[in-house]
């Protein structure tokens, strides 16, 4: 690969660092990624959502019997890897602490249940693990989903539609496989237009090697318990014909598209892997044209190094209501590790730039912008006996129950929130790492463009020396710069499953989490699967009503929930405001 590069410094907490800006020549590994475009395979609107009555228990599908009562919602594919001795991290913080400032401490507004695995039996008769929490906010609603179910709110937690099928939301859709339970669902919210985008994959695939959509409701209105304008966007980057699973597809908002990343596997033949990047035509979705378009970039492993795209990129997700320029680019971020087996040689952040023109003729490009070298960190945890049972839990002495980290997966975690802050553009996001020896700890980034350069403004890993495993995060940015991170807690005393948050404002000191950090939840029960899965993902939001509100969702245990399953988790939805940012309505 040749780059020419550029040095600069970036600020981590006290220290400075030093970071290459490089841009690609020639040998620009994407080189060989075309576009491909394409047409939504189909597109009708459904129904109101509000009309959508909830399956009876048992409804249409059945549980493949394993005896535990739980079906594991994709099974995970890919290499793992377990940690052979702790590297260090070159951005650890301890004790949040400003000198000269007393710790402050967030407003908590809403915290409410959200939805359960219960309602999953009650909707299915079976459970499922995991849960993969996630939800967004608009100027009236609340939008949850999670493995398998979706349900609407207000903003004080009062139930307004559902929980329904996600496969409901496609009841009556030409392309079928959008009907099934298949979850990895994401919901965004686009202030922009105000409407919802809520999404699921599909699975049917795997049992006759038909083609996987990605299935989009686009809601008609603002109101997202109304009617939707659904499309199928279908998956298929071999051009031989051969069939890809996108697994973990993840969405965010753009000026002119709706962008999604997967990560593919090949089922036809020898062994295929690689990233997708698609943007969808979000002028013809919001409108309800059949024909709207979408380009798929296939990053695929042998012609793009796996240290470059590891196990997924993240698309950004626009919060605020400062637009990115006119054309600018869309940034799509993905970590390296160089303790991991793609064979990084240095830990980094990667920025990719999507470019898209949707004309009669449509133009698409996608080049690697930027490496920015981070401060040094360690995602591969050690767990045993697998790869996935890594975080003790009070009670469990069997480490086969104990909890997924994550962070041995060469990505950053759902989202990547994007906002134009003037004078340059800012981009905030985390990943799971282990902060101390065998302790889990978050690591979340400040990446900013200004005139289309990038830097590394901040990073930090946020990991107090007590015990706790904080991992499975979301960060975002307020309107005045604050950052805020929401992430699960647990260790193997007294900390059962459970939620906190933490914040800075924008004037402290870089690098640091300065706000006491808070509890939406303690937890009081543990999981007891074998299978061990964990999230797979949260998120983090700015409510467009104030762009100062923060609202997070994750899943937790109680001991009435470990009760009912060996996967009995449940969801909370909380709302919080970090001390000076305005409440007054934009």
């Amino acid at each position: 690969m040749t780059m020419s590069c550029s040095k600069g410094a970036v600020h981590c907490g006290a220290a400075l660092l030093l970071v290459f800006t490089c841009a690609i020549g020639a040998a620009d590994p994407l080189d060989q990624a075309e576009p491909r475009f394409s047409k939504a395979v189909a597109f009708d609107v459904s129904m109101p959502a509000r009309d959508i009555a909830p399956l009876s228990a048992g409804g249409r599908f059945t549980l493949p019997d394993d005896g535990s009562g739980v079906l594991e919602v994709r099974p995970d594919w890919g290499p793992t890897y377990s940690g052979m001795g702790h590297s260090g991290d070159g951005a650890l913080s301890g004790a949040n602490n400003v000198p000269g400032r007393a710790l402050g401490k967030a407003q908590v507004f809403a915290n409410f249940e959200g939805m359960s695995n219960t309602d999953n039996f009650n909707l299915f008769g079976f459970r499922v693990n995991p849960p993969d929490p996630v939800g967004d906010v608009g100027r009236f609603h609340y939008v949850e989903m999670i493995n398998l179910a979706v349900a609407v709110y207000d903003k004080k937690g009062n139930l307004l539609m559902g929980p329904i099928a996600i496969g409901d939301l496609w009841a009556g859709f030409p392309v079928e496989d959008c009907t099934d339970p298949s979850g990895d669902p994401i919901v965004v919210y686009d202030q922009l237009v105000n409407r919802w985008i809520l999404s699921q994959f599909t699975t049917r695939g795997f049992s006759g090697g038909a083609p996987f959509y990605n299935c989009v409701a686009v809601s008609k209105t603002p109101d997202p318990t109304g009617e939707y304008y659904r499309y199928a966007f279908v998956t298929q980057p071999d051009s031989g014909g051969g069939t890809f699973f996108p697994d973990y597809p993840k969405y965010g908002v753009w000026t002119n598209s709706y962008i999604l990343t997967t990560r593919d596997f090949g089922l036809n033949g020898p062994f295929r892997y690689g990233i997708s990047v698609y943007a969808l035509e979000k002028s013809k979705m919001i409108s309800g044209q059949p024909n709207a378009r979408a380009v798929q970039f296939f990053l695929e492993d042998g012609v793009v190094p796996l240290s470059l795209i590891g196990d997924g990129l993240l698309p950004p997700d626009i919060d605020g209501n400062r637009r990115p320029k006119n054309g600018a680019p869309a940034p799509i971020l993905g970590s390296q590790d160089d303790d991991y087996v793609y064979g990084a040689a240095f830990d980094a952040i990667n920025v990719f730039e999507l470019s898209v023109k949707w004309k009669s003729n449509p133009e698409a490009s996608l080049v690697l912008a930027a490496q920015l070298p981070t401060a040094s960190f360690d995602s591969a945890f050690p767990c045993a006996p697998t790869a996935r049972d890594c975080l003790p839990q009070p009670g469990i002495v069997n480490p086969a129950q104990f909890l997924d980290v994550q962070s041995y997966r060469q990505r950053l975690i759902h989202r990547l929130a994007y906002r134009n802050m003037g004078k340059y553009e800012t981009l905030v996001s985390n990943q799971s790492v282990e902060a101390r020896p065998g302790i889990a700890g978050v690591r979340w980034y400040e990446v900013r463009r200004s005139d289309g350069v990038y830097s590394i403004h901040q990073q930090g890993t946020y990991a107090p020396n007590d015990g706790v495993n904080r991992w499975m995060g979301s960060a975002a940015m307020d309107r005045d710069g604050n950052i805020a991170v929401g992430y699960s807690v647990v260790n193997g005393v007294d900390v059962y499953p459970g939620i906190r948050y933490t914040a800075r404002m924008a004037g402290d000191p870089l690098g640091q989490m300065t706000m006491a950090e808070t509890t939406i939840i303690d937890g009081s029960g543990v999981q007891t699967t074998t299978n061990s899965r964990w999230g797979d993902y949260t998120s983090l939001n700015l409510d467009p009503a104030d762009d100062c509100t923060f609202w997070y969702v994750n899943e937790y245990y109680t001991a009435e929930g470990q009760a009912t399953s060996l996967a009995g988790w449940q969801t909370r939805i909380a709302s919080f405001r970090l001390p000076g940012c305005s409440a007054s309505a934009r």
